[in-house]
């Protein structure tokens, strides 16, 4: 039996939210999430406008519902109007800056603008929050990391060490299909397979 896991998803565009045009970043993550995860998923999304209050107070409030895992998708970038990660660092009480260089690094296989990225990572509480790329296909290639054409992993994806990242913090005890992406942790931190 797999622990339940609530994860929040938040997608942050002002033309999305305003209706100007469909929003790719929610589907996308929950499209990947439920695919990755073995774990029974209850989702809390949410569709907001590029501004810093508002950002802050969405996550805090996904932290407070009980959301082990926060994910948001757009407003990363050097615009004026991209103030993602400065409403994840007001909300922060730790940083986890490796995730964001790990993003970064598998982004610059496919475009030199990825160092213009400005992910980041942090723990509130018992919840880890990540700042994840706008487009769909890098949501997926930073979540997921790259593979050969033998489906073999060449370069891990932020996903692989997020399970554990939980643990530790007190969260539940999350489980992936390894065909889509395989978590790492210490021999001492498996579980045995619960028994069905």
């Amino acid at each position: 039996m797999h622990d339940p896991v609530k994860i929040g998803i938040v997608s942050i565009s002002d033309r999305a939210s305003s209706g100007v045009y469909e929003d790719k970043g929610l589907p996308a993550l929950r499209d990947w999430l439920t695919r990755a995860l073995l774990n029974p998923i209850t989702f809390e999304e949410r569709l907001i406008p590029d501004e810093k209050d508002r950002i802050s107070a969405t996550l805090i409030e996904l932290v407070d519902a009980g959301c082990s895992l926060v994910l948001t998708t757009g407003g990363t970038g050097p615009a004026p109007r991209d103030v993602t990660p400065e409403a994840t660092l007001a909300v922060a009480h730790r940083e986890m800056p490796g995730f964001g260089e790990q993003m970064r690094q598998i982004s610059l296989k496919f475009v030199p603008t990825a160092i213009l990225s400005r992910q980041c990572a942090v723990i509130r509480d018992e919840s880890l929050i990540l700042n994840l790329p706008g487009q769909p296909k890098s949501i997926q290639e930073t979540l997921e990391g790259l593979k050969n054409e033998a489906g073999d992993s060449t370069v891990s994806g932020i996903f692989s060490a997020i399970p554990y990242c939980i643990d530790l913090i007190g969260g539940p005890y999350l489980e992936s299909d390894p065909a889509v992406c395989k978590v790492f942790r210490p021999k001492s931190a498996i579980r045995a397979p619960a028994a069905s």
